[in-house]
């Protein structure tokens, strides 16, 4: 992944009105699938079932425990197996990079009908692991053993009545459904689960992420919209309902039903849903822009790269470019390795006359996505369905795992980064400079808009004899992060263009920012007597 990138300085007027600080969520709980004794067909879906029931226990009390979703999006994420066992070391690791402060490990056997729950929560900020708790009874009893394990694990947290389960036998065939590896087998153990409970509406959800991963969105749409309006999922399973309605290309029906959603309640990845439905439908202002919803959804959920990106697209495809770049750059700031947002973003820039800076985007998409470096690939046309749509009401990436992956991806790509720019100034200061821009595309590879860089690069072609490439990479230092530094060097550019005005203005910008600064006031002199 590449380097976050900087907060644009300017350009667009930032959110009409800031969100209100939300309440620090609690801390994160890791809860990972218990060991089960090997090559034991009868009990290896335990594993997974009492991380399932010890996590549903941890949140119905506030304390949240990351979701069986979020666990496996971090494990893919992190490139590890699903299903493997992995060390004590491997799991710290793991709860490190998610942002966990607790992690939960056990086993789980049964003999006969007894059922054995051992488990071991390791505190991972203060490097302890507290002593191991046992739970025993009968299999029939699971949920309630379950349930008394975690109690024992996490104390506190608000107190909650015993949660409405399914029989044994259906959760049994539920867990099997989930953790299956093929999608065949995962329908037919989802769909033997609501034979024996057809009420059992955690299942039809199940049963609606498989169809839909396997694009047979009429068989999802149906899973669905048998939830009952009663049902504590009937909100969910609207919401799937109309993501459905989208991959089914029934858009009005789509956005009739969202609408409803948001008007119950709002939501972010409602929000973001009707500014996609309004982008395929060619949305009015007199039933919302694409780009008003989006806008709404950015302002609850800040963060959301695919929100922020959905809105840069709107832009654009509106013919904003102005708007497109500010919240293109937005979304890269969050995920710099967007393959889209900087094929899209190319595109804003090329509109708005930035041809040089479109270049650098163009490239880099290409670099991150091969179907962008096909010759084939227009570059005078913007490409169509690019926008995203949430699948979920609470996406895993609204628990922070996402960020905290990419945050630990990104440190190590900026070290990377400040290594090749270290080189690149060793290799300037010996006067090597076909080598220092060498190491400086390295460096602007890893990190594109590192401020330094692209002094350093407008620095090497101002001693070429390049003032208007000098120019170029000047600009996007600055807008990268403004500093004196780059705007003598780019008054410097101006005024061997003869560009005196622009020249002047930021020689005095310098001044402003280092008012002490010697060399800014002799260039002013120089500019005043006319480059002289």
């Amino acid at each position: 992944m590449i380097a976050a990138l900087l907060c644009l300085a300017a350009a667009r007027a930032p959110l009409a009105a800031a969100p209100q600080p939300a309440a620090a969520p609690p801390p994160r709980i890791l809860v990972v699938p218990f060991e089960t004794p090997a090559r034991d067909a009868r009990s290896y879906w335990l594993g997974e079932a009492v991380a399932l029931l010890l996590a549903d226990d941890l949140n119905a009390r506030g304390l949240g425990a990351i979701t069986r979703a979020t666990r496996e999006r971090a494990y893919e994420q992190l490139h590890l197996p699903p299903a493997a066992l992995l060390s004590r070391a491997t799991l710290i690791k793991v709860g490190e990079l998610v942002g966990a402060v607790q992690v939960i490990v056990g086993e789980v056997g049964v003999d006969g009908d007894a059922l054995t729950v051992r488990a071991r929560p390791i505190r991972i900020d203060v490097g302890r692991a507290d002593a191991e708790i046992v739970e025993r009874g009968q299999l029939p009893e699971l949920f309630s053993i379950v349930r008394r394990a975690a109690r024992r694990a996490v104390p506190g947290g608000g107190e909650t009545a015993a949660p409405a389960t399914p029989s044994l036998q259906a959760f049994e065939q539920y867990v099997k459904g989930i953790v299956a590896e093929q999608p065949a087998s995962q329908v037919a153990f989802l769909d033997a689960a609501l034979k024996l409970e057809p009420g059992y509406d955690r299942a039809r959800l199940a049963l609606w992420e498989v169809q839909t991963a396997r694009e047979e969105h009429a068989a999802a749409l149906a899973a669905v919209k048998a939830v009952p309006p009663a049902s504590p999922y009937a909100r969910r399973a609207r919401f799937l309902t109309g993501v459905s309605l989208m991959a089914l290309k029934q858009n009005d029906e789509a956005l009739a039903l969202f609408k409803e959603l948001q008007a119950s309640e709002s939501s972010p990845a409602v929000l973001n849903n009707l500014g996609v439905v309004q982008l395929r439908r060619g949305g009015t202002a007199d039933e919302g822009k694409p780009a008003y919803f989006l806008t709404k959804a950015a302002e609850s959920a800040p963060d959301d790269e695919d929100i922020l990106f959905n809105l840069g697209y709107a832009y654009a495809m509106d013919r904003d470019p102005q708007g497109a770049i500010y919240w293109l750059r937005e979304a890269l700031r969050r995920s710099p390795a967007d393959a889209d947002a900087h094929f899209v973003l190319a595109f804003a820039l090329e509109a708005a006359g930035n041809t040089v800076e479109a270049g650098r985007e163009r490239e880099l998409a290409a670099q991150l996505a091969a179907r962008y470096a096909d010759p084939a690939t227009r570059r005078d046309s913007l490409p169509r369905g690019l926008a995203r749509v949430q699948q979920d009401l609470q996406s895993p990436r609204a628990q922070g795992v996402d960020r905290a992956i990419t945050n630990t991806a990104q440190r190590d790509q900026q070290d990377l980064a400040r290594f090749h720019l270290d080189r690149a100034h060793r290799l300037f200061d010996a006067e090597q400079d076909r080598e220092a821009l060498a190491e400086l595309r390295r460096a602007i590879f890893l990190s594109p808009y590192e401020a330094d860089a692209h002094l350093l690069l407008g620095r090497i072609y101002l001693r070429g004899g390049r003032p208007r490439d000098a120019v170029d990479a000047l600009k996007i230092s600055i807008w990268s992060r403004d500093s004196a530094a780059a705007r003598l060097r780019l008054a410097d550019a101006y005024l061997r263009l003869k560009d005196l005005p622009n020249a002047r203005l930021h020689a005095q910008k310098a001044l402003t920012l280092e008012p002490a600064s010697a060399e800014a006031r002799t260039l002013l002199d120089r500019i005043e007597r006319g480059g002289q």
